[in-house]
């Protein structure tokens, strides 16, 4: 039998998020089924909710930074068990025989990964929602196992932010006497510190205002670079072998390319769309430097990622919410009013759920 569940949705670009009950799939063999605790609230929450992307699909349950407690395993599992505390980040299947996917890189699935909402599951065609709700059901394939002893709440945000921040970091291979340097100071800025400086690296964060100087240096930051200093910025001229550039929307990236050594890369993680104004190819040219992009991470990826952070006692900044105020946090990120990453309790959705049994007939 298929599950019915309760969450918040929109089910228009404009509409608030109001409560929704949906069906969830029947769990097959290889599914694990997971009591959502928290459920972290990402930028992309915000795009898919009001159509920014132009692909929407409504009604509309977002939210793929998910934490929670396995309640039932199928048959065929063999890696989690009944309390176990699980996490599901942005995907929730992919094609697995593909030459991405048998690289462990279900991100970049030839076929299109099935994302945790917004998305169609690939076997029974039903619609996916996310992780603003009681309970989810996952392919086993796609359940991380969190690390004993990491705070539940702020570990939601590794499942996007801070694989999406860590995947360029691997890839790059960023260690010790790595000097790397980060452009915003936001959900994911504040991961690529953490991060970064756990793995050795020196890092630079590139800003715009002088009042983030403390939160920088306490979240990993060495150095700090005032963008809009043209002096501050020639200083750093030839100096940074990666840059993790988290802006969310339309910027001049040409700013920071003479900050690369040579052979450095900057990776843009945040905005996708046309650059403006275009690209400069000679400083690339001279310096064979590179401008690239980065998705998320795949699984065996983001589980490694996990374990680092486990190991590190590493996790986001958080604020906790309740699922009634999504709305008003919505409107706070836009102003990036939040330090560093909304975490909703979803605890709170119990309340929810009382209130609409108190006024059903």
């Amino acid at each position: 039998m298929t599950m019915n569940v309760l969450g918040y949705a929109t089910h228009s670009p404009t509409d608030n998020l109001t409560p929704y009950r949906f069906e969830r799939r029947k769990p097959r063999a290889d599914d694990v089924v997971i009591d959502i605790l928290y459920c972290g609230v990402c930028h992309s929450d915000i795009h898919s909710a009001r159509n920014d992307w132009r692909s929407a699909h409504y009604p509309l349950v977002p939210g793929h930074e998910i934490i929670g407690r396995v309640i039932s395993v199928g048959s065929d599992v063999t890696r989690f068990k009944a309390g176990d505390h699980v996490g599901v980040g942005c995907m929730v299947d992919s094609c697995q025989h593909c030459s991405a996917c048998e690289q462990g890189l279900e991100q970049y699935c030839k076929e299109g990964s099935t994302y945790t909402y917004n998305s169609i599951d690939r076997h029974d065609h039903m619609p996916t929602y996310g992780g603003y709700s009681e309970k989810i059901v996952v392919s086993d394939k796609f359940v991380l196992k969190i690390p004993d002893g990491l705070d539940l709440a702020g570990a939601a945000p590794l499942l996007c932010a801070g694989i999406t921040t860590w995947s360029p970091l691997r890839h790059w291979k960023v260690g010790k006497g790595s000097k790397v340097g980060v452009v915003g100071l936001g959900g994911l800025g504040h991961m690529a510190l953490k991060l970064g400086k756990a793995l050795g690296a020196e890092m630079t964060l590139f800003t715009r205002s002088l009042s983030k100087l403390q939160d920088a240096h306490r979240l990993g930051a060495h150095n700090i670079v005032l963008s809009t200093d043209a002096k501050q910025m020639a200083t750093a001229s030839g100096q940074l072998d990666l840059i993790i550039d988290t802006v969310s929307y339309v910027h001049d990236v040409n700013l920071y390319v003479p900050t690369l050594a040579t052979g450095g890369t900057l990776v843009l993680l945040g905005y996708l769309g046309d650059l403006d104004p275009m690209l400069n190819s000679a400083p690339l040219v001279m310096g064979r430097k590179s401008v690239a992009g980065s998705l998320i991470g795949g699984i065996a990826e983001t589980q490694e990622m996990l374990d680092y952070c486990g190991q590190h006692g590493i996790t986001s900044d958080i604020e906790i919410i309740k699922i009634q105020d999504i709305d008003a946090a919505y409107e706070r990120m836009l102003k990036s009013d939040v330090k560093y990453r909304f975490v909703i309790d979803m605890a709170s959705l119990l309340t929810t759920s009382l209130s609409i049994q108190i006024i059903m007939p």
